[in-house]
């Protein structure tokens, strides 16, 4: 199907039931978030809903924002002030709508955060680091047997960033569990499902103890840099689905 207007709603709809958006209990709404009601011909995408990506889509005269990282988080106060407020008047009076998928872009199997990451570093998605789940979101993956050096010099090319590395003294990986973002604490089930590497994008003080107790290393790759894959990938298959124009905006993070 290809379309040169649709409006948000309908947007929604479509990636609503691609990720199958309705089926996850996110710590956020998922879908439309603000509303310009206005026709879409062009797309802005990015990693997070910041200033920074919003002023660009001004700037390219977007008709809406579509992200990984939106608004309205559990626990987090209701007043549309301060950075908040600035953030939801640049869009609505520029006539631009916003889009935001969490948790169902970080699982789904072809292009979720995850699923992109594996792609990257050629593992191959064997299975759910939490069996029990309908989707998802942190995984097992295996590769052919590789020196982790190795594997940290192919991490720092792809993502084009050293990862911070906690050894815990494997010299060689086959099983490696993979959880985008800040996932860090799913190191202790991906040590429960044999993996010898576990990958995330953000490191606490307690994960550094976790993987040398548990003799699984470690690799925080950075929130940011861990979930460009997913979005980018959304948004080239709007693009050939719809025949909406669309370009990723990288707000660079180093976290």
């Amino acid at each position: 199907m290809l379309n040169t207007q649709i409006y948000p709603n309908t947007l929604a709809q479509w990636c609503d039931n691609y990720l199958q958006a309705n089926e996850f209990n996110d710590y956020c709404p998922n879908g439309l978030q603000v509303d310009a009601n206005t026709p879409i011909r062009k797309i802005i995408t990015g990693v997070t809903a910041t200033q920074n990506v919003i002023d660009a889509a001004i700037a390219e005269k977007a008709d809406a924002i579509l992200v990984h990282h939106g608004y309205f988080w559990k626990g987090e106060p209701a007043p549309l002030t301060g950075m908040k407020g600035k953030r939801i008047r640049s869009l609505l009076q520029n006539n631009i709508s916003l889009l935001a998928y969490h948790l169902p872009l970080d699982a789904h199997p072809i292009v979720g955060n995850n699923a992109i990451l594996a792609q990257q570093l050629d593992l191959e998605i064997i299975g759910a680091l939490y069996p029990h789940e309908k989707h998802p979101v942190g995984n097992i993956a295996q590769c052919e047997p590789i020196a982790i050096t190795d594997f940290i010099t192919k991490v720092s090319d792809k993502l084009q960033r050293i990862p911070t590395h906690i050894s815990a003294g494997n010299k060689q990986i086959t099983q490696v569990g993979i959880c985008s973002g800040g996932a860090q604490d799913m190191i202790e089930q991906a040590a429960t499902m044999g993996c010898q590497l576990y990958i995330s994008g953000e490191i606490s003080e307690r994960t550094t103890h976790t993987a040398r107790e548990l003799g699984i290393d470690y690799l925080a790759c950075g929130h940011h840099a861990t979930e460009k894959g997913g979005i980018q990938a959304l948004g080239t298959l709007i693009e050939q689905s719809l025949g909406l124009k669309v370009r990723f905006i990288d707000d660079p993070n180093p976290a």
